[in-house]
Parts: C-alpha cells; structure tokens; sequence
C-alpha cells in the first residue's frame, strides 16, 4: 500500500496542504514545531481515525479553523481507497471511504495497513497494562475485521454494566445485571481469543525483532488475567471462567461501583530472559523491546495482508544508537516509509528530502537543501 496524495485543511498548524510523496522512504525534516509530526498524524489518522499521538480530535482542528478536513488516496493491489474525513470542533465527525459514507465508522479501520515508531513508545514496555492491550487490540483490529466489531460488543456491553452499577450500586436490578455479563462474558472471550491469537503471529517476530536489532537475550510475553482464563483457555473455556468471576466479583464491584475483573484488566507483560522488561530491564532493553514491539506488528501485517502497510516512524532516529538505527533499516527494502527528524543527518537513509517550515512542505530535488515548495497555507 502507497499513499498517493493527502489534502488537509485546518489541521493543526496547516491552513491548506497538498502533499504527494514518492512510493518509497520520505525523510521531512524541519525545526522543532514546524509540523513534522503533524503531516504523519493525518496520514495515521486516516488508517486509525485517531491520532496516534492520544490527543483529542478537538486538538487537531486550527485554532482560527471551526473544522479540519484530512483526505487522501491510497494505491492498493485492487485499485485505490480514498478516505476522507471532516473533524468538527464541536459534534460529530464525517467520514467517507471511496465517496460513500460508512454503515459504521470502524468499517474503514484496515482499510490502510500502518505502523507508527514514536519516542513514546517506550510508554509500551514502562507503563500499565492498557497501553499494551491496546497495542494487542489496535493490531488485532487491523489485521482481522471480526476484532473491530467484537471490541466494539465488548466495550458497550462494559459501559452499560458500568454504568448500571456506578448509578445503582447493591440496588441494581438482578435480571439486567445477568443479561450485561452474559453479553460481556461472550464479547469479552472473544476479545481474548483474538489476543491470544495476535500473541501466537507475534511470538517469533517479535524475538526475531529484537536479537535482529543487536539485542541479546529473548523477548517473551506472559498473559495474566485477574478471572480464571489462561492462554492455555479456548474461547468457550474463556467465556464459561467470565461469567463465574463475574458471579464471583459481585459483591465487590457493587462496593466499587465497577467491574473488577476482565479482560479490560488484563496485562501482557513483556519478559526479556524471563524478566519482567517493565521493572528488571535497562533503559536500553526497554527502548529496544518497544522497537521490538513495532517491527513485529509491520511483519505481522506485512505477512496477512496483500500489501506492505505504510511505515511512520516519527523522530525515531534520534532515540537511537548506531546499531539499533542499523537494525531499523532493513525494514526499509520494500514499502512506503515516512520519516521525521529534527536534524537531517540523524535519519541516515536513502530516499527523498521534504523541509517542513512555515505551513509547507519543501522538496529537494537539487540536493542544496533549499527544495521547491509543493504545498502549504
């Protein structure tokens, strides 16, 4: 998959903006805050239909703009898929995939395949649990379809059991707190069958990652559960142990007012030689095991789908030494990767140059670094 072509109007510090980059690596360089990271930010938004970077879809709309408008084309081996996307700063977005409004918003998740690299990453191996599940279903989404609307049935299910705890509490009516676990334990056993299957794509690539970027030692995962399931359980298994910590956490999540116990507390953790990554690993086997971690998830995709997913990797050079930097760069044989730095000499790799400054983008097609202006507000 190559992205051909992307508009954006009002978003963040681009007025107007026509980009068109080449099929293979585009390093953008620029200062500090010229809007590196916002040009990768609309590319991933139109594959995740958030920003990468957690921040909210009211943050991405210019301060003198009343909405943000991202569109952009995508090569595919069919044909091509064009999104487009209207980010209101007050109600509802509008989305359109190939001209057509979606039944559903999640219809257009895997239509554009792509990974993110970011200095953030590192929050994958050092913070809590949800950021790795999220990890595990945000792939899973892009991989399998069947992820998107099984999450979807998980989290509603959860909200409402939530909610009706959180305004009941021990007044809550029985009946219809056994009909939101029973649509909970269901959504909830398949989400888990989808990450256990997504542990089972990644187990190899991911160790394969991380002794491929001059690592030592292996990089495992260990799934914990607070509700009886272990990745040893099938999907019916997984359900059946759901609705007994369900029955069994009653008492607790009406003193909570939540549930507390799921898969929505769930943790993989990530072991480097048997030892929690999170807690025993040094700053530089965290940093890697989080490189690790992206590397596996483009082989994943790369391996269940017609086409390479499009590649970002957002000033990750910096973060780097040499031989890890190295280690990057074999992803770089095929596909269409895009690059920020802050400093042109740190991204060292072949492809073309873009200088981001002032609401534009700059190509260099002479080499003296001054580049033609393509684009900007």
């Amino acid at each position: 998959m190559e992205l051909i072509w992307i508009e954006l109007a009002g978003f963040r510090c681009y007025d107007t903006l026509r980009f068109e980059p080449e099929p293979g690596v585009n390093v953008l360089s620029g200062d500090n805050g010229a809007g590196k990271t916002s040009v990768l930010e609309a590319i991933g938004y139109l594959g995740l239909l958030r920003s990468f970077r957690g921040t909210s879809d009211e943050s991405l709309v210019a301060v003198d703009a009343e909405s943000a408008v991202v569109r952009g084309e995508f090569s595919v081996p069919s044909g091509t898929v064009l999104v487009e996307v209207e980010i209101p700063r007050e109600g509802r977005r509008r989305i359109q995939l190939n001209g057509k409004r979606p039944q559903r918003n999640r219809d257009v998740l895997g239509q554009v395949p792509l990974v993110v690299f970011q200095p953030d990453d590192l929050d994958l191996v050092k913070r809590g649990p949800g950021l790795r599940r999220g990890y595990l279903d945000d792939l899973a989404a892009q991989l399998w379809p069947q992820a998107v609307a099984d999450q979807h049935d998980f989290d509603r299910a959860l909200r409402q059991r939530n909610a009706l705890l959180r305004q009941e509490g021990r007044a809550a009516d029985r009946t219809t707190l056994d009909a939101w676990d029973t649509q909970l334990a269901a959504a909830g056993a398949r989400v888990f069958a989808h990450r256990l299957r997504l542990l089972g794509e990644l187990e190899s690539r991911l160790d394969d990652a991380y002794q491929g970027v001059g690592a030592e030692g292996r990089l495992t995962w260990k799934y914990l559960t607070n509700w009886g399931a272990t990745a040893e359980s099938s999907e019916v298994e997984a359900g059946q142990h759901l609705v007994e910590a369900l029955t069994r956490r009653r008492e607790r999540d009406f003193d909570q007012r939540t549930t507390t116990g799921g898969p929505q507390r769930d943790d993989a953790m990530l072991m480097v030689s048997g030892r929690p990554a999170r807690s025993m690993a040094s700053q530089g086997e965290q940093r890697t095991v989080a490189l690790a971690l992206r590397i596996a998830a483009y082989r994943a995709l790369a391996a269940q789908r017609p086409s390479l997913p499009v590649l970002l990797l957002d000033d990750v050079f910096s973060e780097l030494d040499p031989s890890r930097s190295e280690g990057v760069l074999t992803l770089f044989d095929e596909g269409q990767v895009f690059v920020t730095t802050a400093r042109d000499d740190a991204a060292a790799v072949q492809g073309r140059r873009w200088f981001v400054r002032g609401g534009a983008l700059k190509r260099d097609d002479s080499g003296d670094g001054l580049g033609r202006d393509v684009g900007g507000g």
